[in-house]
């Protein structure tokens, strides 16, 4: 959250006109239930040394939550600078994947949460994770000159897992609470 803030606000300062940016999220940030508006205002417009004060972000004590949140501000924050950045000609988007073939997906997948992790994966829509290069095409794509009208979102690259936590297979992960 702090360390994206920073990078998108610098960076910001800098790019070349015509430039473009992208931040990795993750699916994880889609997992929570809608935010207030003061909430979403605070979390994408807040300078990075105050984010961590933010009332609501401080009573967060369980981990998940907190990474959830993170990512939810990576995706607020780019919306918040595009529109910034877009005073330079310039386009940032975020990305957020679901689980992708990486060292650290592999770890997982052969750790104590495997059977949770392949589950997952047999149940969403696409019944495999991602690729890397799958991820690097969309960058590519945002980063190129055909994605130049798009600026200020964030793309969901998770096979439809997502989609089924909140309404199809997956719906057993939602906390009941």
């Amino acid at each position: 959250m702090y360390g994206t803030s920073v990078l998108l606000e610098e960076f910001g300062k800098v790019m070349a006109d015509g430039g473009s940016g992208v931040v990795i999220s993750s699916q994880s940030g889609h997992r929570l239930p809608a935010l207030s508006p003061e909430q979403n205002h605070a979390l994408a417009t807040s300078a990075p040394e105050d984010l961590l004060k933010l009332d609501f972000i401080q009573a967060i004590s369980d981990t998940l939550k907190a990474y959830q949140y993170s990512k939810r501000c990576n995706v607020l924050k780019v919306a918040y600078e595009a529109a910034r950045w877009g005073r330079r000609g310039a386009t940032v988007n975020s990305i957020s994947p679901g689980i992708i073939i990486t060292p650290l997906a592999n770890d997982e997948l052969h750790g104590p949460r495997k059977d949770g992790y392949l589950k997952m994966i047999q149940a969403s829509p696409a019944g495999r994770a991602g690729t890397p290069d799958e991820v690097g095409d969309l960058a590519e794509f945002l980063m190129s000159s055909r994605g130049r009208f798009i600026s200020g979102t964030d793309i969901l690259i998770d096979g439809g897992t997502t989609a089924s936590y909140w309404y199809g297979d997956l719906q057993y992960l939602k906390p009941t609470h």
